[in-house]
């Protein structure tokens, strides 16, 4: 047992360690530390998206979003259009990262009182369960990530629900 509570020591330190190499190069990145102030974006999901992806490969925030496999894979036949799964296309890992601060978003969003909640995230609730609106949150954030990596502008955060 003390074998173990050694080893857990330092596996401790050692992502302490980790931690501050990650904090230190997220500080040290101006778009990592903008695309942070997005509702569910954190130091990590904000230094991958800073890092792994060049804004201006892409026409839009929805050729980013599906790019990173967020938009739904499209199952049309005889004139009538029927939207499928997500593609699953791109970066699974900045995918997943995505996907996670959504259903954090979606997880404040529900308590009264909430700040995050807009009348979009709202209404989209009452109709789909929260995986798929965490799928759909995200994949909306794409364009608003993608417009702060190409102007260079700060996140300016959308009215509340019921607030004028």
């Amino acid at each position: 047992m003390a074998l173990l509570g050694e080893e857990i020591a330092r596996l401790d330190a050692r992502l302490k360690q980790m931690e501050s190499k990650l904090n230190r190069a997220h500080k040290a990145n101006p778009v990592s530390v903008r695309l942070a102030t997005i509702p569910g974006v954190g130091p990590i999901t904000a230094l991958a998206l800073a890092t792994e992806i060049d804004p201006a490969a892409f026409e839009s925030g929805r050729h980013l979003a599906a790019w990173a496999g967020l938009t739904p894979r499209e199952h049309s036949t005889g004139g009538k259009q029927r939207m499928g799964e997500i593609s699953r296309a791109g970066n699974e890992r900045l995918r997943a990262l995505l996907v996670l601060g959504a259903t954090s978003v979606i997880k404040v969003a529900e308590r009264p009182g909430n700040t995050l909640a807009t009348e979009w995230l709202l209404k989209l609730l009452r109709r789909r369960p929260r995986k798929v609106a965490a799928v759909a949150l995200a994949n909306k954030n794409g364009s608003y990530r993608w417009a702060m990596m190409m102007s260079g502008e700060a996140y300016r955060r959308a009215p509340a629900a019921g607030v004028s």
